[in-house]
């Protein structure tokens, strides 16, 4: 007999998603005992969605299908029209275009079962397609199995802003009003998210995967989380975060609403400055001047509780009337962050961003462990016929590189698309006379990597015996950065194409053959007509 049966009721929301909603369904369904009911809320669209799920909904009796007359114009109306209608003690949510793995309802049931928990959440993991790569969301607060008494005693709770990947007690819910917001709310769950941690329920946290979040990069209509490119995101970004801040500080958890404000800091902040230099001038206006002004309430303690690099970049945000420094931004953005030159002081020698911008200090960098440094290295990757050679150069930083004495580094590639490592190597620093910099050259084997896209991952070793695990610049000149066809014993010929991420990265793509240079050119050829 099934421990827990028939307690849980799925909530599965969807606007003309006719090619996905049904998986998404029978997701739930095939969740097993453990689901009472599954209600699929379709608000209001024009696709046969709809129809799909009265299809479906005809031989299962566990699923209740309800029709939105209007279009809510988000995902909280529909959410809140499932609570309403939900008979089952505990409550999921599914979007759908994502789908549940097996066993996940029970692994989260049988947790809040057993602790009881108003609360069970477990790891959620963004599953690239087409080509499937996983990545775990918040990794950190989903390694082992956990019980927390009060959200205020695992502050890392409010980076979890997900409402997919967790089990609520109905009665809970109900009982202190937590609903979605209605209509238009672009970040609906970090509202939502908030007024539970507000409620102080006691949590339980398990390593079990329980959602798969569907990542379509190329979509017609890009998800919101996706669709970055228009500034009413970034104002929906931190209005919800304003939100969030002031429901808990409201609820008095006021060391959870700083951590909310840490989270903005080292998360949407980063994230959205790496975009900066991207976007329009316009829009890069538009966004320094609301960020400013966003900022312009965040005090002393508020940039205590966050990491370095956001901090940092929210400083010079502050201090800076205009956009400035967008490039060096992007970089300190990056993770693992890189502070570029210059490498300025202030008149009585402190670290500062620049000689213009000195109240922007750095001091952090001279207490810092060199293993948390923002260390800069820049890459040129010169792919030839007689052998492809990458050349590193590491930039001195205040004193703490010559200090620590870089010795070596090891060199990598990893394929995007699984995380596979190419073969490793090893190349010695040595002193460049003069300059403040280390330089390093090895060859690399790109033949043997395969197609995909590769990053460059370096481990920089010390004479004191630290390491710094970081990414590397890549240099723009002439012959770097283009596209070129190399000859290949083992393939024929190899195209290779070294670009620079959206965070400056070195990064590489190889098509290997005449098939995938073809392929390539396809694919050049589809988006030149698209």
């Amino acid at each position: 007999m099934h421990p827990h049966p028939a307690q849980v009721c799925v909530v599965v929301i969807g606007y003309d998603d006719a090619p996905h909603v049904t998986d998404a369904v029978r997701s739930a369904l095939a969740q097993g005992p453990a689901v009472r009911e599954v209600i699929a809320v379709d608000d209001c669209s024009t696709d046969g969605s709809a129809e799909l799920l009265d299809a479906l909904a005809a031989g299962e009796p566990r699923l209740t299908v309800l029709r939105r007359a209007v279009n809510s114009g988000g995902c909280g109306t529909p959410r809140n029209d499932g609570i309403d209608a939900a008979t089952a003690p505990y409550v999921m949510f599914l979007d759908s275009d994502d789908v549940l793995p097996p066993g996940a309802a029970d692994a989260l049931l049988t947790a809040a079962a057993e602790h009881g928990a108003e609360v069970a959440a477990g790891l959620c993991v963004r599953r690239e397609l087409p080509s499937g790569r996983e990545t775990r969301w918040q990794p950190e607060l989903y390694a082992k199995p956990a019980v927390v008494a009060r959200p205020a005693r695992r502050l890392r709770l409010v980076h979890d802003t997900l409402c997919v990947n967790k089990l609520y007690r109905t009665g809970f819910l109900r009982e202190h009003g937590i609903r979605f917001p209605d209509g238009r709310c672009t970040y609906e769950d970090f509202v939502f998210s908030a007024r539970v941690l507000a409620a102080a329920p006691r949590v339980a946290l398990v390593p079990d995967r329980v959602y798969v979040w569907h990542v379509r990069r190329s979509a017609a209509h890009l998800s919101i989380s996706l669709d970055r490119a228009g500034i009413d995101n970034w104002h929906a970004r931190t209005e919800a975060n304003r939100a969030a801040y002031e429901i808990l500080l409201g609820a008095g958890e006021k060391r959870l609403a700083r951590a909310v404000r840490a989270k903005f800091l080292d998360h949407e902040l980063r994230m959205y400055a790496r975009e900066l230099e991207l976007r329009a001038p316009e829009y890069r206006h538009a966004w320094w001047e609301s960020t400013r002004a966003y900022l312009a309430d965040f005090d002393a303690a508020d940039f205590a509780r966050a990491r370095a690099p956001g901090r940092v970049i929210a400083r010079v945000v502050r201090a800076a009337a205009e956009p400035r420094d967008l490039a060096r931004l992007k970089e300190l953005a990056a993770r693992p962050a890189r502070l570029c030159p210059p490498y300025a002081r202030a008149a009585d020698g402190t670290p500062v961003w620049s000689a213009d911008l000195p109240e922007v200090e750095l001091e952090h960098l001279l207490e810092r462990p060199v293993r948390l440094l923002p260390a800069a290295v820049d890459a040129e990757l010169r792919p030839r016929a007689r052998g492809t050679r990458l050349r590193l150069r590491l930039h001195e930083l205040y004193g703490r590189m010559a200090e620590a004495g870089p010795r070596s580094v090891d060199v990598e590639f990893v394929r995007r698309e699984d995380g596979r490592a190419g073969p490793r190597r090893t190349a010695f620093l040595a002193a460049d006379p003069g300059a403040g910099t280390w330089s390093a050259e090895t060859a690399v084997d790109l033949p043997s990597l395969g197609s995909g896209t590769w990053d460059l991952r370096l481990r920089l070793r010390f004479a004191d015996g630290t390491s710094r695990d970081t990414t590397a610049h890549a240099v723009a000149g002439p012959g770097l950065l283009r596209r070129s066809a190399v000859p290949s014993a083992r393939h024929g010929v190899l195209l290779v194409q070294p670009y620079a991420t959206h965070s400056g990265a070195l990064a590489v793509r190889l098509a290997p053959g005449p098939r995938g240079t073809a392929a390539v050119v396809r694919r050049r050829l589809a988006r030149l007509l698209h």
